[in-house]
């Protein structure tokens, strides 16, 4: 069998591109040989002039215009879309499941005791897909309840604002929400520009305003002051599916439905989202202490001492404002650096047991699988990229 010819239309100027393109040479390496082109740029490049007319045999694109929709169709080559933002765009496409995100959003926030919340995104009908997501993000808080969501309209004008302009309009529309409020934003780049928006406004972050942005590029999370929290999309494991979905379709089968949806990884906490937003001095002092010292050993009893408070006021107190026990929060905030642990490093069993404050790794063994319905060392093997499942699920 000759070698198949792809051509790869993503960007290289972000890190959920990168991570796309991770995935496909995964693939590629594993299965191919493909012969492969690809130009590094960024997102909203043309599609190249010989594209309508190539002969190749596949192509996986970020399609970001009409155009580069015309191009792809008049080629006649089996393709996969990886943007999702063209409404009526026929391509087979595979993207991240934003109900999936919705829902880790609002359990974040949730988990953090926020009764308080808004979304900020692009403008109502420019992107589809981010309108999605922002109708998902309202359902799922619903579904806990929370029936009042802000949602950010951008100001009417005969020309695009100005970056100072919007800065301003968004920090007028942070100071007149109720506080504290939790927001989610429908990516990174919105994140940093609601994050220096409640700095003009001179709102404390997370303290006033918890933020969480969407795609977890480090590069721009760690660029804001404070860090942006922010949803992992799992770019690696989209950019894998769609690789497999169309080696499946140059092989000659047909896509089974049209959206193949990814679940998110999961939520990157930083300091723009680091905090449980109770009224309660003894409850926030607690929390605080737990998020600081789990880990490092520190037990009820000793906790108890710190906050100057009785056992049962404060499981009372804690159950009332955060909907658990000091003890479920100690298992969390442990549980939480132990899958980064186990996904981010390199660490044995037994080492991770002991910097999340357990002193035997068979008691850390049991507790996690418990809370996480998998033993460490499976959830360490489901955390890697996947290698053999393909995007028709």
């Amino acid at each position: 069998m000759s070698t198949r010819r792809v051509a790869l239309f993503i960007e290289t100027s972000r890190e959920y591109g990168r991570g796309l393109l991770r995935g496909i040479i995964r693939y590629e390496r594993e299965h191919g040989p493909w012969s492969i082109y690809f130009k590094p740029g960024g997102l909203s490049d043309p599609a190249p002039e010989w594209l309508a007319s190539w002969s190749g045999d596949g192509i996986i694109a970020r399609v970001t215009t009409s155009a580069m929709a015309r191009a792809i169709s008049r080629s006649k080559v089996a393709a996969i879309d990886l943007w999702t933002g063209i409404k009526g765009l026929q391509l087979p496409a595979v993207g991240v499941d934003n109900e999936a995100l919705a829902e880790m959003a609002a359990t974040h926030f949730q988990e953090r005791g926020f009764h308080h919340f808004a979304y900020y995104g692009t403008p109502q009908g420019e992107h589809y897909y981010y309108d999605m997501r922002c109708e998902e993000y309202l359902r799922a808080l619903r579904k806990r309840g929370f029936d009042d969501c802000a949602v950010y309209e951008h100001p009417s004008r005969a020309r695009p604002p100005t970056w100072e302009q919007s800065r301003r309009h968004l920090a007028k529309w942070v100071l007149q929400l109720p506080k504290p409020v939790a927001i989610m934003t429908c990516h990174d780049d919105a994140g940093l520009m609601l994050l220096e928006a409640c700095h003009d406004a001179k709102l404390s972050v997370p303290d006033e305003v918890a933020v969480l942005g969407v795609n977890n590029d480090e590069f721009l999370c760690n660029l804001s002051i404070p860090p942006l929290s922010s949803v992992d999309m799992g770019a690696e494991n989209i950019g894998y599916e769609a690789a497999a979905l169309l080696d499946r379709m140059m092989a000659g089968e047909r896509a089974a439905k049209l959206w193949s949806l990814s679940p998110p990884k999961k939520v990157m906490t930083r300091q723009s989202t680091d905090i449980a937003s109770v009224s309660d001095r003894h409850v926030a002092k607690a929390a605080r202490l737990i998020r600081e010292h789990a880990c490092k050993g520190i037990n009820v009893e000793e906790l108890l001492e710190k906050v100057s408070t009785s056992r049962t006021a404060l499981y009372r107190r804690f159950k009332e404002q955060l909907g658990r026990s000091p003890k479920q929060e100690f298992t969390r905030v442990r549980m939480e650096k132990a899958k980064e642990l186990l996904e981010h490093s390199k660490l044995s069993i037994a080492q991770i047991a002991e910097r999340t404050g357990y002193a035997e790794s068979k008691y850390f063994i049991e507790v996690f699988a418990r809370e996480a319905g998998v033993t460490p060392l499976k959830y360490r093997k489901q955390q890697m990229p996947q290698q053999t499942q393909g995007a028709s699920r």
